[in-house]
């Protein structure tokens, strides 16, 4: 093995720790994100083609080890201990007099001199990760403070969290205790991809944090948008001198920085209640600006030999303190419940209140979410109720004040028609959303539909953008998709940044766009949760428009991966005299929809994809990913977008990343384009 291999290898670890100190701690990088990334696949390299050289502190070693079944359980050697809250200045004087009696500093001017540092309290998970001789060795979650979860394996994902410390100069045992938590822009990108794929979104930053560092498979995990900030040390044993960390609070953590861990930029010294307090106010007034969820303020006494003299008192230290930011609700009444339909016909009900000051403005209208969460809390007209507010978060009713009810008040019902278009209400059992039925009709959802409808997957209208589609329906150019199909040169070369010939070329992709297969149109359509595999299972069932219209509820239940809420969405569309209108009209404006030829069972039966699972990445060299799933869903194939042990088959293209590794470790048989067809005859 030369020896100029390993030095270079131990060179692009060093770079990649480097620039992953000036990225996640500094937030100052001094490479593009492409050059970093270029040094990485340099490293990823080389070791595949050493393997006897990788070190688990790599950066490429973050993520590899299989899904456990369950947590270990580890003892903190020293416990991780929870701190006692004040919640006003009085209560805060009291603090700082119990630390000056029990050290026996006299106050000077009614002040304390004691130097404290003050920090956000992180909304996250308390996490303590042990490093020894600068290498990561465990990291545990704070539990009942005694014992906690091995989340080892989870931690070792978080970009922000070293694998190996940077210098020489760090102690030989390093402990380190600090808060995981999840951005808001992290959280609200979440929350927007678990939306689009109809799963189950996260109530708040810290649950999602919590849940996403308590997956067993650490690969999971990865995808979180999951963050660090350490604000304290646990146990620490060797170093240059005594345990070679420095003797205030404030520069032990400038000395975690510089060991390559991230420590919060907020954190500052202070001298007295009076500073404190300032910078109470100042970080409450920036509060709903920091790209992070808080709760409140965190004080510690900043001398080490004072924290040592003061203790600890039960589960909490007597040198430290929590100022929490007081709740931001007031009371109000609820004068009446309007329902207000959403651009994806999401029908919310709406608190009509007694205008109230809080959060800073003046409130006179709270969501009350949905009809689950009125009869949780009992909500009726006439109750007086608690509203809160946390800056441009929209107005809640937090719950009915106790007592506060004199007589019987009628319960708020849901509408049984949509108060923007008449369509008919549905609300699916088990679900909390109603929506309205209307999809190609209502005009609350007027341009979510036409933008779907013009979807490169759906009818693929080039030129027709998301702008475009606002313009001509707040010009009332359009008043549905059918409506697409008359629009003239003339009109549309008339509107803003729209010349001559934009027009002529949308005009001709319309017209292009008449003949559309079965599985498209029924796409386009927008039926709620009948996505491009669904649209294909219905179109290969019952091959015409006109049979998919008038299916039946049991016979759609036959069809491959439709069950029973899917099925009575496709039903309730179906039976909205409005959105048969709108299918008229398109077919009376030319749409001429390709029915699919009837085709003999065998041949579904003899496919080598029928009813395999099938994941597509990379470049094809003939085939778009598009083309290649209609074929694999016309061979009986279900097309998904991960890898997973119960893929069947992995069509690989050019640049396959990621997916192709997965495949490859987890044994799926891996296909490419020339297979394929041939596998299809």
């Amino acid at each position: 093995m030369p020896s100029s291999i390993k030095k270079q290898i131990e060179t692009l670890r060093e770079q990649l720790r480097y620039h992953a100190y000036q990225y996640y701690v500094l937030d100052d990088p001094d490479i593009p994100d492409a050059e970093y990334d270029r040094l990485y696949k340099q490293l990823v390299a080389l070791e595949e083609e050493h393997p006897d050289l990788v070190t688990s502190d790599s950066p490429t070693q973050r993520v590899g080890s299989s899904p456990l079944t369950a947590f270990e359980q580890i003892q903190h050697q020293m416990p991780m201990l929870s701190l006692d809250n004040v919640f006003n200045e009085e209560d805060l004087q009291a603090f700082d007099q119990r630390i000056h009696d029990r050290l026996n500093i006299d106050r000077v001017d009614g002040d304390s001199e004691i130097g404290y540092t003050a920090e956000p309290k992180l909304d996250g998970l308390a996490i303590s990760i042990r490093y020894e001789d600068g290498e990561l060795i465990y990291a545990a979650t704070r539990g009942d403070g005694t014992t906690g979860e091995n989340v080892t394996q989870n931690i070792r994902t978080l970009q922000s969290v070293p694998l190996r410390l940077l210098g020489d100069d760090y102690p030989q045992v390093l402990e380190v205790r600090g808060e995981v938590f999840m951005p808001k822009a992290g959280f609200d990108a979440l929350n927007k991809k678990a939306k689009q794929a109809g799963e189950k979104e996260f109530v708040n930053p810290r649950n999602a944090a919590a849940g996403s560092l308590r997956q067993l498979d650490p690969a999971i995990t990865a995808t979180r948008p999951l963050s660090l900030y350490c604000y304290s040390t646990g146990i620490v044993e060797g170093g240059a001198e005594g345990n070679g960390l420095a003797d205030t609070h404030y520069e032990i953590l400038q000395q975690l920085k510089g060991f390559g861990l991230p420590v919060c930029s907020e954190i500052k010294k202070v001298s007295g209640v009076k500073s404190c307090l300032a910078y109470y106010e100042d970080i409450l007034k920036r509060r709903d600006e920091l790209p992070y969820d808080i709760d409140g303020i965190v004080y510690k006494v900043n001398d080490i030999a004072l924290q040592n003299r003061l203790g600890f008192v039960a589960r909490a230290p007597r040198w430290a303190i929590a100022h929490k930011f007081p709740a931001q609700e007031e009371v109000s009444r609820v004068v009446e419940v309007d329902f207000q339909v959403g651009r994806t016909g999401a029908i919310t009900p709406v608190a009509r209140l007694e205008p109230v000051f809080v959060g800073g403005v003046t409130v006179s209208n709270a969501t009350l979410h949905n009809m689950d969460e009125i009869r949780r809390k009992d909500i009726r007209v006439g109750d007086q109720v608690i509203v809160r507010r946390a800056g441009d978060v929209i107005p809640e009713v937090v719950r009915v004040v106790p007592g506060s009810r004199k007589k019987q008040l009628p319960e708020i019902q849901m509408l049984s028609a949509c108060p923007v278009c008449g369509s008919a209400v549905e609300q699916i059992e088990g679900e909390a959303v109603a929506r309205c039925t209307g999809g190609l009709y209502c005009k609350a959802q007027r341009a979510e539909a036409i933008k779907h409808f013009a979807s490169r997957k759906a009818m693929d209208i080039d030129g027709l953008g998301d702008k475009l589609v606002e313009l001509l329906v707040e010009q009332e150019l359009i008043h549905d998709v059918a409506d697409l199909y008359q629009l003239t040169a003339e009109a549309l070369a008339s509107l803003e940044r729209m010349g001559e010939k934009s027009a002529a070329n949308l005009v001709a992709a319309l017209a292009a766009s008449k003949r559309p297969k079965l599985s498209r149109f029924i796409y386009a359509l927008g039926i709620r949760e009948v996505g491009e595999t669904t649209a294909m299972n219905l179109a290969n069932e019952f091959r015409t428009l006109k049979a998919i219209q008038t299916s039946e509820y049991e016979s759609l239940l036959e069809v491959q991966d439709i069950g029973p809420i899917v099925a009575q969405h496709i039903v309730n569309f179906f039976q909205q005299p409005h959105n048969i209108e709108v299918i008229d009209k398109l077919l009376a404006a030319g749409i001429e929809v390709q029915e699919v030829e009837k085709r003999d069972p065998s041949e579904l039966e003899n496919s080598d994809f029928a009813g395999k699972t099938v994941v597509i990445t990379g470049t094809l060299p003939t085939f778009s990913r598009g083309e290649a799933k209609d074929r694999l869903l016309a061979a009986g194939a279900k097309v998904t977008g991960s890898i997973s042990v119960k893929t069947d088959f992995l069509l690989a293209g050019d640049k396959a990343g990621s997916k192709l590794n997965k495949a490859e470790k987890l044994g799926v048989t891996v296909i490419d384009e020339a297979t394929m067809l041939e596998m299809l005859g």
